[in-house]
C-alpha cells in the first residue's frame, strides 16, 4: 500500500464524510431515503448517462488489447450471471429485510453489481499510476473505458427480466413473446443502457464528437465522482450501516477475494497474462465495491443500505487485502 494511494482512501472517506456531515445539517432537507434516491436518480440519468455515452462514442476498436480485455471481462461477466443465479436460487439471501414488492425481482441482479463492480475511477486510477507507472495505466485507463459498458448493461438485463417474469406471475399467465419483449424494451430505455447503445451507433457513424458536445458530456461526466460519494454520505445518514453482516460480508468477500483470484487463474493460466498487464487486471478485480452499485440499488429501491455498507466496508478491508493481492502477485512473478 503506498502513500498515494493511502492519501486518495482518505480524500474518498473525507468527501463521503462531508456528505454524511451536509446530511446531518439538513442542506438536502431531511435527508431520508427519497432524498438520496432523488439524487441517486439525478447521477445515473444525467452524469453516469453522460459519461457512459462519451465513452462508447470515443472507443477506437482497432487499438483495444482485446486479450487483457477478454482476460479480464469474461471471468466477470460469468460472475455476474453465477452471483444472480446462486441468490435467485437461494431466495435473494437470507436475512434481507423484506424489500418494496416492485422492486424485489431485481435483488439477485443487485447484488450483482456490488460484487463484480469496482471503484476503478477515483481509487483505481491512482494505484494503478502508483503501482504500475504509464504502461500500467494506459491498460487500466482502456479498461475504465469499458467497465461500465459490460458490468451494468447484463445486471440491467437480467433485472428487468426477473420484473418482467415477476409482473407475468402476478397478473396470471403472460405468454413467454410478451415478457421477451417488456425485457427488452425496459432494458433498452434504461439509463445505463440507453446512453451506452446510442454511443456506439454514433461510434459507428464516424462522425466524432463536436468539440462543444464533447466538452459538455466532459463536463457532466466529471461530476459522478463527486456526486456518488456524497450520495454514499447521505445514503449512510439516512440507512447507518445497521445492516446486518451476514449479507454484507458475502458481498465484500466475493469483491475482494473471489473475483480477484477467479481473474489471476484466467489471466494467467488461460490467457497467459504475466508482468505489468497480470498485475493491473488482478488489482483492478480486487478494487472494493464502487459507487455505481448504490445507484444501481437505488434504481430498482432494494438493498440501498446493504449496498452503502458494502462500499464503505470494502473500502476499509482495502488497505488490507490489496497488500495481500500485491503479495500474491509478487509470487507468481517469482
Amino acid at each position: 500500500m503506498t502513500l498515494v494511494i493511502f492519501y486518495k482512501l482518505l480524500a474518498i472517506f473525507l468527501t463521503v464524510g462531508l456528505g454524511y456531515l451536509a446530511a446531518r445539517l439538513r442542506w438536502f432537507g431531511e435527508a431520508t431515503a427519497a432524498e438520496a434516491r432523488l439524487l441517486g436518480n439525478l447521477a445515473m440519468n444525467v452524469f453516469v448517462a453522460a459519461l457512459l455515452f462519451r465513452t462508447a462514442a470515443r472507443i477506437d476498436f482497432s487499438r483495444l488489447p482485446w486479450p487483457v480485455l477478454m482476460a479480464y471481462f469474461l471471468p466477470a461477466l460469468v460472475m455476474v450471471l453465477v452471483v444472480s443465479a446462486w441468490h435467485r436460487r437461494s431466495g435473494m439471501g437470507a436475512g434481507t429485510a423484506p424489500p418494496p414488492m416492485q422492486g424485489a425481482a431485481a435483488i439477485p441482479a443487485t447484488r450483482s453489481v456490488a460484487a463484480t463492480y469496482g471503484n476503478a475511477v477515483q481509487l483505481g486510477i491512482p494505484m494503478a499510476a502508483a503501482l504500475f507507472g504509464e504502461p500500467g495505466l494506459a491498460i487500466h485507463i482502456t479498461m475504465v473505458g469499458l467497465h461500465g459498458v459490460m458490468l451494468l448493461t447484463l445486471p440491467t438485463a437480467l433485472a428487468e427480466l426477473a420484473l418482467a417474469r415477476a409482473h407475468a406471475q402476478q397478473h396470471g399467465a403472460v405468454p413467454l413473446p410478451r415478457v421477451l419483449l417488456a425485457t427488452v424494451r425496459n432494458t433498452m430505455l434504461h439509463p445505463v443502457v440507453l446512453p451506452i447503445v446510442a454511443g456506439l451507433l454514433w461510434n459507428l457513424t464516424g462522425f466524432g464528437l463536436h468539440p462543444v458536445l464533447d466538452e459538455a458530456l466532459m463536463l457532466l461526466g466529471s461530476a459522478v465522482v463527486p456526486v456518488c460519494l456524497v450520495l454514499i454520505g447521505i445514503t449512510l445518514k439516512a440507512h447507518g450501516l445497521g445492516v446486518r453482516w451476514q449479507t454484507v460480508l458475502p458481498v465484500c468477500l466475493l469483491k475482494l477475494v473471489v473475483m480477484p483470484a477467479l481473474i489471476l487463474v484466467v489471466a494467467h493460466w488461460g490467457f497467459g497474462l504475466a508482468g505489468v498487464p497480470l498485475a493491473v487486471v488482478v488489482m483492478m478485480a480486487a478494487l472494493p465495491v464502487g459507487s455505481n452499485a448504490l445507484i444501481f440499488a437505488q434504481r430498482y429501491q432494494v438493498l440501498e443500505a446493504e449496498a452503502t455498507a458494502s462500499i464503505v466496508i470494502s473500502t476499509l478491508a482495502f488497505v488490507v487485502t490489496a497488500s495481500g493481492w500485491l503479495a500474491v502477485l509478487a509470487w507468481v512473478a517469482a
